[in-house]
């Protein structure tokens, strides 16, 4: 049979209409219900932190025990981007930058002297930790599983006056640390679309890091809900905990927090 004959035009603009359709189709096909192609969460993190400090000073060891600090709010962003239909990019950061006055106390050695004393830190404490994941999402329906793999990065620095006395003698100084680094990322995901309005979710991470010059991990998960008055803006209320624990191996100092608490966000989604 000739290409030239209706028949087989027909077939042919037949064929070609239905690829055209099924690629459209493909292109223009709507995820989940409980995804947002993107979306932007501002808000903040009401937590009261446990910190738990060891290391060297020029005043003996630092050991601050289980130090608990006021509740404190703490600044927070979260973004999505979904590429595709079941593919995506999430971040999320938040910071706490607060005073941190714990006390001094313990024994040390320093240039082979064994020393003993107690004093008072006065400082600040920053802590800073952003994770960027790539995540696959399964289902297509209300309620979707998500498993994503990335990077963090995180940041610790304590700075401030030291003072105390050191084996009888009483005196002060300056006091610095600060360390940083990447880590790979584990996260998990599940999000449930209750109606038009409502959604609910949950999330949990995890990093680990091994080697160099600051080791550790960092484990978080939260539980939360979704609720839009408008398609584009809605307000979130979550319940969220991490746990932050870093060590320097140079002079074997330990950073251990806790932070849980509720939070709240404004998101805005595309």
């Amino acid at each position: 049979m000739s290409l030239r004959t209706p028949p087989a035009r027909h077939a042919i603009y037949a064929a070609s209409l239905l690829a055209l359709t099924t690629a459209s189709a493909l292109c223009w096909a709507e995820p989940s219900p409980a995804l947002d192609r993107a979306s932007l969460s501002v808000g903040a993190f009401y937590t009261e932190p446990k910190i738990d400090y060891q290391g060297d000073t020029n005043y003996g060891r630092i050991d601050t025990g289980s130090y608990e600090l006021d509740h404190v709010t703490l600044p927070r962003v979260k973004a999505s981007l979904l590429i595709g239909d079941s593919q995506g990019l999430d971040f999320d950061y938040y910071r706490y930058d607060k005073n941190y006055n714990p006390s001094l106390s313990g024994a040390t050695n320093i240039n082979g002297l064994p020393l003993t004393g107690n004093g008072q830190l006065n400082a600040k404490l920053k802590l800073d930790l952003a994770n960027l994941a790539y995540k696959w999402w399964i289902g297509s329906g209300n309620s979707v599983f998500g498993v994503g793999v990335g990077a963090a990065y995180y940041s610790a620095s304590i700075k401030g006056t030291a003072s105390g006395v050191l084996n009888g003698v009483a005196g002060s100084g300056d006091y610095k640390e600060k360390e940083h680094a990447y880590a790979p990322l584990l996260e998990l995901g599940w999000r449930q679309q209750v109606s038009d309005n409502v959604r609910l979710y949950a999330d949990a991470s995890g990093i680990k890091k091994n080697g160099g010059s600051i080791e550790g991990h960092i484990y978080g998960g939260a539980l939360g809900v979704e609720w839009y008055p408008t398609k584009a803006v809605g307000v979130v209320a979550e319940y969220t905990a991490h746990k932050i624990s870093l060590n320097r191996n140079r002079d074997n100092s330990d950073l251990n927090v806790r932070l849980h608490g509720p939070a709240a966000y404004v998101k805005v989604r595309f």
